[in-house]
């Protein structure tokens, strides 16, 4: 946890305030049974009102000194945690934006998403409890015994002897609780897993009318949640009475003794009110520590969660001395080998090689599994090829030798799933350039059959987007996605089966704009349709992770069985391709 202690920067003084803040409240608190005692045996039992009246408003200055202390230390520890939770999430936020797709495939959607929200919030919570009461139980406990030997050393002796056993059935209390904590946590990551799911998928799931089946699923992880946690609080519930019972035994024990000695004028009823009253104060500080105990051991499984984000090393980095620019963009690929875990004997990519010159446009074809997407990831360093695994070069150069920034500016990628962020259609295309004019926009719009969108929205490129932009067709979102792509001027741009949702007409015209106005760029298509990819200077056909042929369209009708007989089976529905099919 010490770890994360760097992330106060900017609140340090807050956090130095608080605790400052918390000594002069507790030791006012602390001194007041004193002023209450000598008030009591000094003052009323002789009859000194001057005595009583003095004592009194020391007392009424001291609490309001104390009372403000509080609010103040209270405010400045509340502001402090705050201050380190927001600078947590975002060093959380930022770490992850670094990560390689290995990286991320390490931890799960929802598990990163309870790290920056559930465990972030037990830590902050932790950091604002610490900051004050891991000052202000051991001040009372210290503090309080020390006046407790000064005012009766025969009756102080009693809670020295009942503190100790109360901390014993603390820790014998607290140990389970800590392994029940981390599956809770865990059990967290499986909450939000189903309701992400769920909510990402309502569509689908009311599609199939499942709704039912995903309601029992979100309640069997709800109540695992809620059974592991009240597993774990039922076993830190006992804790106060534990304590309780210890406290009130010793302040029995107290009272009888002490009354013992006030009948023989051994000590005075100051004293023994004093007594009581710094018992209290140290079994209760006892019992402060056990509750900042417990939820430190709630925040420890939260840390080590953080931390293993914190601690993760992104897989791909920029190399010494990173090349900055990128000649063209030609593609190489040169004995590739490929597999998602490192070291692994299951390749996914096996001998890939080709080559691609600048400009050209390659559709990559083959059956669902074949790695076309792994592969295509490859140019931009999405995923990185293992040392000794073969290279992937753009340029002329190893990708490895270029900064990452330099080389994704450089590739621009529309996935298969489309992704449109909540805002306008403006901000949307300003993906690809912050800094487009209006007419950049509408004539990436043009070449990806978009602006019609645009045109038809009232409020143009202002029009707002929703959430998923869930108010956008598929077709209309994936030629919104080219647009913002092609903003970015690239020297490669890679569109993974991205006009799937688009007819056939419209794919052709947006194939067609590629060619004629953009005609510098590499062009990339991934598709299943090959109607989409016939036009091609080249086609590669992967099955199993390997090119299992490569040629025009013409050519790999004439030598690749799978092509031919995925072409003809594409051609059937169409009438006005009777005679092609014929001939193929």
């Amino acid at each position: 946890m010490f770890r994360l202690l760097k992330y106060t920067k900017g609140y340090i003084k807050y956090s130095i305030l608080a605790p400052l803040l918390v000594i002069i409240e507790t030791t006012i608190e602390v001194y007041i049974p004193i002023l209450m005692s000598d008030m009591l045996d000094y003052g009323i039992s002789a009859g000194d009102t001057d005595y009583v009246l003095q004592k009194g408003f020391l007392m009424i200055a001291l609490c309001v000194v104390s009372f403000f202390g509080g609010v103040f230390s209270a405010y400045f520890a509340t502001k402090a945690s705050a201050g380190f939770g927001k600078n947590l999430r975002k060093e959380l936020y930022q770490k992850v934006q670094e990560f390689s797709f290995s990286n991320i495939d390490k931890f799960s959607t929802s598990g990163l998403i309870t790290r920056m929200t559930t465990d972030v919030t037990n830590v902050r919570m932790s950091f604002q409890m610490t900051i004050r009461i891991c000052f202000r139980a051991p001040i009372i406990f210290i503090g309080a015994l020390i006046f407790a030997y000064y005012k009766s050393p025969e009756l102080a002796n009693v809670f020295a002897i009942g503190a100790p056993i109360l901390v014993l059935l603390i820790v014998i209390i607290i140990i389970p609780v800590n392994k029940l904590y981390k599956k809770v946590l865990k059990s967290y990551d499986n909450l939000n897993l189903v309701t992400q799911e769920n909510i990402n998928g309502i569509k689908t799931v009311k599609a199939y009318t499942t709704e039912k089946k995903e309601i029992k699923k979100f309640y069997r992880a709800s109540d695992l949640v809620k059974r592991l946690f009240l597993k774990a609080e039922s076993i830190n519930a006992t804790i106060a009475p534990a304590a309780y019972s210890v406290m009130y035994v010793c302040t029995l024990v107290v009272s009888y003794l002490g009354a013992r000695l006030v009948v023989s004028n051994t000590i005075g009823t100051g004293t023994l009110t004093a007594l009581i009253a710094y018992g209290t104060q140290i079994l209760f500080a006892i019992i402060m520590i056990a509750n900042i105990a417990m939820m430190l051991i709630m925040s420890k499984a939260s840390s080590d969660r953080i931390n293993e984000v914190l601690l993760e090393v992104p897989s791909i980095t920029d190399p010494e001395n990173p090349i900055t620019e990128i000649p063209d963009g030609s593609i190489e690929f040169n004995h590739v080998n490929f597999s998602y875990k490192k070291g692994s004997s299951n390749k996914v990519l096996r001998d890939i090689n080709f080559k691609i010159n600048s400009g050209e446009t390659v559709g990559i074809f083959g059956p669902t599994g074949s790695s076309k997407t792994t592969l295509v990831s490859l140019i931009g360093r999405l995923y990185d090829v293992e040392d000794g695994e073969g290279e992937v070069k753009v340029g002329g150069h190893n990708v490895k030798e270029y900064s990452l920034s330099s080389l994704r500016e450089e590739v621009a990628v529309v996935l298969q799933k489309n992704k449109l962020f909540s805002g306008t259609i403006r901000s949307n295309l300003q993906w690809g350039n912050p800094n487009a004019t209006d007419e950049e926009m509408l004539q990436a719009c043009d070449y990806a059959q978009a602006r019609e969108i645009v045109e038809g929205k009232a409020d143009g490129l202002d029009s707002k987007v929703e959430e998923e932009g869930n108010n956008f067709s598929g077709g209309q979102k994936q030629r919104l996605c080219i647009a913002r792509a092609l903003l970015k001027n690239p020297k490669i741009l890679i569109l993974d089966d991205s006009t799937s949702a688009v007819d056939t007409k419209t794919d052709a015209k947006i194939k067609d704009a590629f060619i004629n106005r953009i005609p510098n760029t590499t062009k990339i298509i991934i598709s299943q349709r090959i109607s989409s990819i016939q036009k091609a200077d080249k086609i590669i056909i992967l099955e199993n992770g390997r090119i299992s042929a490569m040629g025009t369209h013409d050519e790999l009708i004439t030598s690749s069985d799978l092509y031919r007989s995925i072409y003809k089976a594409q051609a059937q529905s169409r009438p006005d391709m009777q005679e092609v099919i014929e001939n193929a």
